[in-house]
């Protein structure tokens, strides 16, 4: 379905990505790994043209898409395929739930309004959140916020969905409910690529795991594998790092 060929991308003298290639095949869920400052949310940015990658190819259905030699209709042609759920929701402050779900669809796709309210309402109940249609994003935790977001995405039927980081703006005991219709969606067929640091998420859920450390790829694979017998030291340590911290915070929720 999406091919990401030897993307690069450079931010004055920093060079973020160094040619970073993968692959997501329909119905696949893909959880891109690595430290903070790896490339990562630059990567997914590019893939939605958010960003505009300084070299390589995106195929998207077999359709080539070059960035910087695109025109504004390819990009749109383009993001009709596909959703983007940010880290920090990016929900209209002054608009319902309801209308932050519609808008997208109303404006951009000029859908009759009834339509996209009829759209958006099956979207809220679809992420549990249909009493919630009229709620304004300062009436909702963090979780429920991040939720609107996803029926959001859901709304524009796309075939594929980019997860930026979706639970980290999160409190620990919100992360589950947010987690929960992710692997609702992947159960459904979804494809998605998710940028994350939850472990039992990609370990659980992904079909393969992209491993990503100054701007490159260090390792990828089928998810079974990545984890039960990574090939690169580096990946392995990540790995150890990250089960730690997960561990110690296990620990302090779990507290009395």
């Amino acid at each position: 379905m999406l091919e990401v060929k030897n993307l690069r991308k450079r931010f004055g003298e920093l060079e973020v990505l160094k040619g970073v290639s993968l692959s997501v095949n329909n119905g696949d869920v893909v959880a891109i790994l690595g430290p903070s400052g790896s490339g990562k949310t630059t990567l997914l940015r590019c893939v939605n043209f958010l960003e505009t990658a300084d070299g390589g190819e995106l195929v998207l259905d077999g359709e080539s898409f070059v960035p910087g030699k695109v025109k504004r209709g390819d990009i749109a042609r383009f993001r009709r395929k596909t959703a983007f759920v940010f880290q920090n929701y990016n929900l209209f402050r002054n608009k319902t739930a309801l209308q932050n779900v519609t808008e997208g669809l109303i404006v951009a796709r000029k859908m009759p309004r009834p339509q996209a309210e009829e759209i958006g309402r099956r979207m809220l109940e679809k992420v549990g959140l249909s009493d919630r249609a009229d709620h304004y994003p300062s009436q909702l935790s963090g979780g429920q916020q991040q939720r609107v977001a996803i029926a959001r995405a859901l709304a524009t039927d796309p075939e594929i969905i980019l997860f930026d980081e979706p639970t980290s703006a999160l409190d620990p005991e919100l992360i589950g409910e947010v987690l929960a219709v992710m692997r609702q969606l992947a159960e459904e067929g979804m494809t998605m690529i998710v940028v994350t640091h939850e472990l039992s998420f990609a370990r659980g859920v992904a079909d393969s795991v992209v491993f990503m450390e100054d701007g490159q790829v260090v390792e990828s694979g089928p998810a079974e594998a990545f984890f039960a017998n990574p090939r690169q030291e580096r990946t392995r340590a990540f790995l150890r790092t990250i089960s730690g911290e997960a561990n110690v915070e296990r620990s302090i929720t779990d507290r009395p």
